[in-house]
């Protein structure tokens, strides 16, 4: 039996809140190291050469203090959402 994954467009948003905690933090670098994974799964995961997998989008979740479904559904970040304050504009 194959493990779960994430749809196409469940990945899209996970990869979105990833680019907004990337400039969040400053570097994809800093990204990896507070998911805890090496830096080239994030660069992999980045050029599309692996998918996001469900534990990375849950550790996404967890670094950015909001739940699971909120990230692979879109919610979050909200369109228009500040990196640096939150602050919906």
């Amino acid at each position: 039996m194959s493990s779960p994954t994430l749809t196409e467009t469940e990945q899209a948003n996970a990869m979105a809140a990833m680019h907004f905690l990337r400039t969040r933090l400053g570097s994809w670098k800093l990204l990896a190291s507070a998911l805890r994974f090496a830096p080239t799964s994030i660069r992999y995961v980045k050029k599309r050469r692996r998918r996001v997998s469900i534990n990375m989008a849950y550790k996404v979740a967890g670094l950015a203090g909001v739940p699971f479904d909120d990230v692979v559904k879109g919610r979050w970040p909200a369109k228009g959402m500040c990196p640096h304050c939150g602050r919906v504009g």
